[in-house]
């Protein structure tokens, strides 16, 4: 468990961690954090391309981010024992060498227009991605003082902001920009081609970064190694003993759930003629205000929860977020535009606060409880999917009920449900 005393006598630091050494730590790891918050937001402009290089209905679309996130409830558990083995450290190296693959393997799913391949290269990303999250979140929660935990993830996460911030600029111009109408195959190849380099370029970039981390020394967190076989540890114990952690587990499944639907229907619901009326690639250029304001409502955040207590902050943010998605769907014209990209700044504490309040004071349990939040990202898979169902029946404006359900639920967590209680 966390303690408040002094890091010279506290069990989670080595002597050798002091405040320079936690600052180097975690300059060092902002970079993963806007690497996977780039290659994540990505998604939202593969979806319409891919669509349109393939005629998908939106359902098919969705299969997308199903697959990706997918690949965090079957990888974060392992990776939680993967990490817990070797060490904050090298998971990260492991994580990045995945990543890079998977960025790879977009080349023969281009080249032979499959999208199958295209939908397997992304589980091996997201896998690579997932090893990357269980690694470094609980390892940004451990780089200082237990109080300021919410407030230090909340600054690198503005980091993984900035990242989904420049993605659909870069995603609009090397791959959107560069598709030509029609669907025979000649068209087909030429339109799929034209992801190669961009994944080319990232999965060079992850590399470079692996080759990096596996070369700095960085502070080890030794009380996040204790296993559940020490003796000091109560008998029949573990992180799913704390109410908070479950109920934390559930946030991050339906707050991803509702962040990834709302950024995947953004390009289609701008194109909608009662809406905006844009095109595709004009659409794309907008989701730069939804993750943009995700990455100011983070430093804002940061700043706000070390003088608020950070659950109140997630309350209102939520409630915010349900109005603004209200006014999206009731309403047309420019002010449901603004009202859908708006919910990004509301997002924008959410994932690294109901993080670190779901993993405080889980001590020796801290990396099973990274490794379980990590999998609950797999609400990523299921509620997009599921609003591309209600799309498809009901249409995208309708659809967006469903993000309000998951908002009100983290306004409980914040409330109520993130109060740390030791098991009984």
């Amino acid at each position: 468990m966390a303690s408040s005393t002094p890091n010279s006598q506290n069990p989670a630091f080595c002597a050798d961690n002091d405040s320079s050494n936690y600052q180097f730590a975690l300059t060092a790891l902002t970079s993963l954090f806007f690497m996977w918050g780039f290659l994540t937001c990505l998604n939202d402009i593969l979806i319409p391309y891919l669509k349109e290089v393939f005629s998908l209905n939106f359902t098919q679309a969705m299969l997308i981010q199903f697959c990706f996130f997918g690949a965090y409830g079957l990888v974060s558990v392992p990776a939680g024992n993967l990490v817990r083995n070797i060490g904050y450290q090298r998971g990260i190296v492991c994580g990045l060498s995945i990543a890079t693959v998977g960025c790879l393997l977009f080349i023969p799913a281009a080249h032979f227009v499959v999208y199958p391949i295209f939908l397997g290269a992304l589980f091996i990303l997201a896998a690579g991605i997932t090893i990357l999250q269980v690694s470094a979140n609980p390892y940004v929660t451990a780089l200082g003082h237990p109080d300021t935990a919410s407030s230090r993830l909340t600054m690198t996460q503005a980091f993984n902001s900035l990242g989904t911030t420049i993605a659909p600029w870069f995603g609009s111009i090397l791959i959107l920009s560069a598709t030509t109408a029609g669907a025979h195959e000649l068209q087909k190849s030429q339109n799929a081609d034209s992801v190669i380099v961009p994944y080319l370029i990232l999965a060079s970039a992850l590399a470079i970064l692996a080759i990096i981390f596996s070369k700095l020394k960085l502070p080890e967190i030794k009380e996040h190694n204790a296993t559940e076989t020490d003796q000091n540890l109560p008998e029949g114990r573990s992180a799913w003993s704390y109410s908070h952690l479950v109920l934390g587990a559930l946030g991050i499944f339906v707050y991803v759930g509702a962040e990834v639907s709302i950024g995947s229907f953004v390009v289609n619901f701008l194109m909608e003629p009662n809406i905006a009326g844009m095109k595709e690639h004009q659409a794309a250029k907008y989701l730069t205000y939804y993750w943009g304001g995700a990455m100011v409502g983070r430093f804002i955040g940061a700043a706000a929860m070390q003088k608020i207590k950070p659950g109140l902050v997630l309350a209102f943010n939520s409630i915010a977020a349900c109005v603004l998605v209200a006014i999206a769907m009731l309403t047309g014209g420019k002010l449901a535009m603004w009202a859908i990209l708006l919910v990004g700044l509301c997002n924008s504490i959410m994932f690294p606060t109901i993080f670190a309040l779901a993993v405080n004071k889980l001590g020796p349990y801290t990396s099973q409880g990274s490794g379980i939040l990590c999998t609950a990202i797999i609400g990523g898979a299921f509620i997009p999917l599921l609003q591309g169902v209600l799309a498809d029946t009901i249409g995208i404006q309708l659809a967006f009920f469903l993000p309000i359900l998951c908002y009100l639920y983290i306004a409980f967590y914040g409330l109520k449900g993130s109060e740390a209680k030791e098991p009984n």
